[in-house]
């Protein structure tokens, strides 16, 4: 089960917890928010809030053709705006595969995928090899 958005859930203690105890996946789509009003900027934005309390959060778009925010583009100006860190990227990388109808074995797969690719990363000092 997931909660399309679902960025309006940090006034509420109990259900921050039923959340994180439930993993239930939330699938934010912040440029969409700020587009829509949700928030006023991106900096204000609360998903590094709800990541670092433990809920299940995904970056997502919503209609990017629309909204002029495709996956990719979420992803950097989120990281940018809110200064996510590396933790909080992987963090969000293998959330993606959590969340999905995967079977346990591919989740833990993906995860291990992401694992090797950080650490690949990290290795390369952040910067890309050009063979």
């Amino acid at each position: 089960m997931r909660i399309d958005h679902g960025v309006r859930c940090k006034g509420d203690q109990d259900l921050i917890v039923r959340l994180r105890i439930e993993q239930m996946a939330r699938t934010v789509c912040p440029l969409s928010n700020v587009r829509l009003r949700v928030f006023d900027n991106l900096a204000d934005h609360n998903l590094k809030r709800l990541l670092d309390a433990r809920l299940l959060i995904t970056i997502n778009c919503d209609d990017p053709a629309y909204l002029d925010g495709y996956l990719s583009t979420n992803f950097i100006e989120t990281q940018r705006a809110l200064a996510l860190d590396e933790t909080d990227l992987v963090a969000l990388a293998k959330n993606r595969f959590t969340a999905n109808v995967l079977s346990g074995e591919a989740k833990s797969g993906h995860h291990a995928a992401v694992e090797v690719a950080y650490r690949a990363f990290q290795e390369s000092d952040g910067r890309p090899k050009i063979a």
